[in-house]
């Protein structure tokens, strides 16, 4: 059992259309194509599950970089999720400026204020 990335896919791509071009290739266990969770719309990639690991090695030499679509395709063997760093800067997602205090505001120490009442 071997599990395959395949990249760059159009968004039009079909679960069949892609187990009819991995079938020829050899035995196609399982398809996966990743849709955005908000939209139900294809992200452009999937993942094919072949039974043999010879055929999908063969089918990875076959098909990576043809034209499906209008596209090119990538294909190569998937890592597991626990092997790819995550990526995103840090993890620091919403802005901010980082490292300075309220009492920092440009080099002025903050004055005191009034009570409001």
């Amino acid at each position: 059992m071997k599990n395959l990335y395949v990249g760059n896919l159009p968004h039009s791509t079909t679960e069949a259309e892609l187990r009819n071009v991995f079938e020829a290739h050899g035995a196609v266990e399982k398809i996966t194509l990743v849709t955005d969770r908000d939209t139900g719309r294809s992200r452009g990639f999937g993942f094919v599950e072949m039974t043999n690991a010879s055929e999908a090695d063969k089918a990875i030499a076959a098909l990576n970089g043809t034209d499906l679509g209008g596209r090119t395709l990538t294909i190569n063997e998937a890592k597991p999720k626990t092997d790819r760093p995550r990526g995103g800067g840090g993890g620091q997602r919403f802005g901010g400026g980082g490292g300075r205090g309220r009492d920092d505001y440009r080099g002025h120490p903050r004055q005191p204020r009034e009570p409001r009442w």
